[in-house]
């Protein structure tokens, strides 16, 4: 798939919410809810392996553990990662076994469990982190991706010179290994001893399938005879390379090597055809220029290079999560805030919906067969989940019950709106009320804004992230959530409408959304807030010193001068895109579109929340924006998350912004002096 890194996309989707007048959960019953994702079926179609993230508030991390559903029985937990997490899992061919990836000592390694259930063992022991893997077609090797090992020349060069780094210089590249897998000792069991041993001797012997000094492989398919390996390969590793992306063919036999695809920018592997006789693939063709907001670009072309052909040219939306079958080729597609399973004719290269319910599929995996299909999803009005149904989508089963958690909570009630921004456009958004909303009443607004800018709100009752919005809906307020220009699931035109218009168009599209809702007396205008995270913090810091509409205002890893994020950033050519042009060559432009050009107008009380080694967003931004607050008299606050990055992703200190959140917009909205609890 297209490499489109946004700055952040925080989508806090959505719960389930029975009770009319519930419990008001805290923050922390919020936090740790758990979560189901990844639903991948086995290949006779009877049985799901899916991942539950849970929190352990001791050890301050997230953990995810594989669980499995037999025959559409109740699922039970498969594995168990002491102070890690099991992820990634993949079915064997004849559905034996099952293997993933987790992290059990130093390194993350691969792992294999029987779908009978047992122990988890060791396939490999190497000495780096083992990342994408896929089992050979017959099931007797499973191919992986690790980074080379650089270590010792690094700690030679140390020891001579010090510490130094030579910008873009530095990286490891991926490569392509491959391990033997006997399935026929596994057999026996439990194992002896002995005979573990002799795995993990076998387990060392893991070879480097291909050379590959000179690139670094980003994704491959065995080809369904198991005799070659598609690559999407890059020069290097590094995260803006990906442009130069191209797609090879490895023949196991010959050891040779041929390039497949070769355009000027970002050609992208997706799969084999069901046949073996062709390779399925995403392309920017020669456009550098346009690879963060417009539609990808889709092709078939035979193994032999001949007969390239595009698919689904009329579809006005991006395509994601590609799989090709015997039924055809899928995708995933947000149509608005829904989010539907698309099938593509590989013959002549027309699309359709598939889905109508559940309302948002998440993820997709089909039976070999093509006949059976797994999924996870979440509709309006509750938690994602996991099902199976036959295919097309008949006889759908939930196999979860995670809406469970919080039949007793009073959570928001939600409903997608409309408005007409400044300039013409049509905006949606999702606006959420108390269960006991009184139209007779006119609330507080708070408004939280998306990051991206290609990200997208959508309804549910339990959204979140570091924002305490359940809470403040049960406190006694309204919240919208704008799907600003940009936005997906709104078609290429409208995700286009802020190039060279960043801040400037997002704001119109906020503004008129919060006048949208005053003209219909649902608000009280003189209370209304503003927040977000990434690109949502950005609009909201071009807010703080652009309108005086807000009370207060939260500013979330967000961008002050364009400038100082374009030269400090991981992704260089976002800024580039956007706004068509460097600093050097239309300083203007950038001018107007940095909040800290009108920062001498601010005149609200602005929270500034950053990552201490932020890299997407770097925290220099954070820096600016709080001196010249501080240097016109502006009351502000700066909270730094030590050891994080873009992402606040521990839940201690989720828990810390959340109640940084509410202290801050309870003084300024509801005029409370709030201390942050100790115990």
């Amino acid at each position: 798939m297209f490499k489109k890194f946004a700055l952040l996309v925080f989508l806090c989707f959505g719960f389930n919410a029975l009770a009319q007048n519930g419990k008001n959960p805290s923050f922390e019953e919020i936090i740790s809810l758990q979560s189901r994702s990844s639903a991948v079926i086995s290949p006779d179609g009877k049985n799901v392996v899916f991942e539950t993230q849970s929190v352990d508030w001791k050890e301050n991390r997230y953990d995810r553990e594989l669980w499995i559903s037999k025959e559409g029985q109740a699922p039970f937990q498969l594995t168990n990662t002491p102070k890690g997490s099991s992820r990634s899992a993949k079915w064997s061919p004849d559905g034996k076994w099952i293997a993933f990836t987790a992290k059990r000592g130093e390194h993350t390694q691969l792992h294999a469990i029987r779908s009978a259930g047992g122990e988890a063992l060791s396939i490999t022991r190497t000495e780096q982190n083992v990342s994408d893997f896929e089992w050979s077609p017959d099931g007797t090797k499973i191919a992986f991706l690790q980074s080379e090992d650089s270590k010792k020349e690094q700690d030679k060069r140390k020891d001579k010179y010090g510490g130094y780094a030579v910008e873009d210089a530095e990286y490891d590249i991926d490569q392509l290994w491959v391990v033997d897998f006997h399935a026929d000792e596994l057999q026996q069991w439990p194992l002896p001893d002995q005979l573990k041993d002799s795995l993990y001797t076998e387990k060392r012997k893991a070879t480097l399938l291909m050379d590959s000094t000179t690139f670094s492989v980003n994704s491959f398919k065995w080809s369904p005879d198991g005799k070659k390996v598609a690559i999407e390969h890059q020069p290097d590793p590094l995260i803006n390379t990906f442009f130069k992306a191209d797609i090879s063919l490895y023949d196991l036999e010959s050891k040779s090597l041929k390039t497949l695809v070769k355009n000027r920018s970002y050609d992208g592997l997706i799969d084999w055809s069901p046949d073996g006789k062709s390779i399925l693939y995403g392309s920017s063709l020669d456009d550098t220029t346009s690879n963060y907001y417009k539609n990808g670009k889709f092709f078939i072309i035979d193994s032999d290079g001949s007969n390239n052909r595009q698919i689904a040219q009329g579809f006005d939306e991006d395509l994601f999560a590609l799989q090709w079958n015997t039924k055809g080729i899928f995708a995933l597609s947000w149509q608005k805030t829904l989010r539907r399973l698309i099938q593509i004719d590989p013959q002549n290269g027309n699309t359709q919906i598939v889905s109508e319910t559940p309302e948002r599929i998440w993820n997709y995996s089909f039976s070999d067969e093509g006949t059976k299909i797994a999924f996870t999803a979440s509709n309006d009005t509750d938690l994602t989940e996991v099902y199976t149904a036959d295919f097309p989508f008949t006889g759908v089963q939930k196999l979860t019950s995670s809406s469970a958690q919080i039949a007793e909570w009073a959570t928001a009630k939600s409903e997608v709106i409309q408005w007409k921004s400044k300039d013409g456009a049509i905006i949606e958004g999702v606006l959420h009320k108390p269960q006991d909303y009184d139209p007779n009443k006119k609330y507080p607004l708070l408004v939280i804004i998306h990051g991206g800018p290609t990200g997208i709100s959508t309804p549910g009752p339990v959204p979140s992230y570091v924002y305490p919005m359940v809470q403040w809906l049960n406190k006694g307020a309204l919240i919208l959530r704008p799907n600003y220009r940009g936005s997906a699931g709104y078609g290429e035109k409208f995700r286009s409408l802020n190039v060279k218009n960043l801040g400037v168009g997002d704001a119109w599209d906020v503004l008129s959304g919060v006048g949208h809702l005053e003209k219909q007396g649902l608000i009280d205008g003189n209370k209304v807030a503003s927040m977000g995270w990434s690109q949502g913090g950005y609009i909201s810091a071009f807010l703080t010193t652009n309108s005086d509409k807000f009370k207060a205002i939260s500013v979330g890893a967000g961008i002050s001068n364009w400038m100082t994020y374009y030269v400090n950033t991981d992704i260089h050519p976002f800024t580039r895109q956007y706004l068509k042009s460097t600093p050097w060559s239309d300083k203007k432009l950038y001018e107007k579109t940095s909040p800290m050009t009108n920062i001498n107008k601010a005149v609200t009380p602005t929270l500034i929340q950053h990552g201490e080694n932020d890299r997407r967003v770097p925290i220099a931004n954070a820096y600016e924006l709080y001196q010249g607050l501080q240097d016109i008299g502006v009351e502000t606050k700066f909270i730094i998350y030590k050891g994080f990055g873009h992402g606040i992703n521990k839940p201690k200190e989720r828990l810390a912004a959340t109640w940084h959140n509410w202290q801050w917009f309870g003084k300024y909205i509801w005029g409370e002096d709030i201390e942050i609890p100790m115990k």
